[in-house]
């Protein structure tokens, strides 16, 4: 029987897991193309495949460190296509999953909530059900939410562990607790090797501006009001994505079958105290250049994680707020048109509809191959290749796919 640990005080006992064909979801999204980057950096011998519909908030140039390194695979694709995802862990040997892919902004939430349903929730179920039909996957982790926990007490010393209630409030968390409840599931039912993460928010370079961090500093270089939902006294906690992106390579190797995993920091700052801080490296005046606007339909007042856990596996915090902070405005400052027309999510309150034109067109750079070659073939390496769906279920597991007319998903390998 798998164990299912959520406790925060379990000794580390598993040995050293070693990966050799990684597939990560929302690759071309933030957090994701950060942990991405260095996996290739740091792993040269492990083959890391890419699985990214380019949404409105991915880029491929988010990539750009890793696409042309031999061990780097990039497939444009949606997890919604389980002849996809089935395909990709069959061909390409997948033996891990790292699973980023989801829709995240709560705002955005509010606005358009049956997508997150289909993405957060069915999309995670969709690759649940291929790591079940094709019984080669020995790790799959599920990259989850600190608001997944609700509202943490103002007053609480203790931050909630990985055996907290969840109480999920907004449409966002809702559906990423419902994700994660798929995908214990699994693991309880089939014996799938799964690990759960939780994370608090994370900031740095390549983030799409309709978060706090990167909206607020895109404002500032143009001299724009910064908007703050309600009074700005809401507590958040913040890391670099350096960090999280360590964290993410330690769970990797040291994280534990059945166990869910917080990434936190006890650095807690206030919305309006962001905002300060990101005036004064501007040298803006906060009185002048902080407007307050109508508050969310529910703003949780705090999130606040025990990470007691993920240090008992050597990880730690080593980016200091104002380090990261610095680094990160560095990086605005030098790639001021990384994301194109922003305009739509730097409004006080930024719905899905208002941005979702941002991603159209995105491309991978490469050649574009149709039907030619096999979709595996090194041949097309630093090119971009069609790869026909399979018919079926049957036409998946068999021997044969048959070729489509169309251009059905795209790969670009380096």
């Amino acid at each position: 029987m798998m164990l299912f640990c959520q406790c925060g005080g379990c000794p580390g006992m598993a040995t050293a897991y070693k990966p050799k064909n990684i597939l990560i979801t929302g690759a071309a999204g933030f957090i994701a193309s950060h942990v991405c980057n260095r996996l290739i950096r740091n792993y040269p011998d492990y083959k890391i495949v890419v699985l990214d519909k380019l949404d409105y908030c991915s880029n491929p140039k988010n990539l750009n460190l890793s696409k042309s390194s031999p061990n780097f695979k990039f497939i444009r694709g949606d997890i919604l296509s389980a002849d996809l995802v089935n395909f990709i862990i069959l061909t390409e040997n997948i033996d891990t999953i790292m699973h980023f892919a989801a829709q995240t902004h709560v705002d955005n939430s509010f606005g358009n909530s049956i997508k997150f349903t289909e993405n957060n929730i069915l999309g995670t179920h969709v690759l649940l059900e291929a790591c079940k039909t094709t019984h080669q996957v020995k790790r799959f982790i599920h990259v989850s939410t600190d608001e997944v926990y609700g509202e943490t007490d103002e007053n609480a010393l203790v931050g909630n562990h990985e055996a907290s209630q969840l109480l999920p409030t907004n449409p966002y968390s809702a559906t990423k607790a419902g994700a994660e409840m798929l995908v214990m599931a699994y693991g309880r039912s089939y014996g799938l090797p799964v690990i759960t993460t939780r994370g608090n928010n994370v900031y740095g370079p390549n983030q799409f501006p309709e978060k706090l961090i990167p909206k607020f500093i895109l404002l500032a270089m143009r001299g724009q009001p910064l908007p703050i939902h309600g009074d700005g006294s809401n507590v958040r906690s913040y890391l670099y994505c350096e960090d999280v992106a360590e964290a993410f390579e330690t769970i990797l190797h040291k994280g534990e079958v059945g166990h869910v995993y917080n990434i936190g920091t006890k650095k807690e700052r206030r919305v309006i105290d962001v905002a300060r801080d990101i005036c004064q490296l501007f040298s803006l005046k906060p009185d002048t250049q902080i407007k307050f606007v109508t508050n969310r339909p529910f703003n949780d007042q705090r999130y606040f994680l025990d990470d007691r856990k993920l240090k008992d596996l050597g990880w730690h915090e080593r980016t200091s707020w104002n380090e990261g902070l610095k680094k990160t405005m560095e990086w605005y400052i030098s790639n001021p048109e990384w994301w194109g027309d922003v305009s739509g999510a730097l409004v006080p309150h930024p719905r899905m509809l208002m941005v979702s034109g941002i991603g159209t067109g995105k491309e991978f750079d490469g050649h574009n191959i149709r039907n030619s070659g096999s979709p595996t073939d090194n041949s097309n390496l630093g090119r971009s290749t069609t790869v026909p769906a399979p018919k079926n279920k049957d036409s998946l597991i068999g021997n044969g796919f048959e070729p489509s007319k169309e251009s059905k998903f795209s790969i670009s390998s380096s």
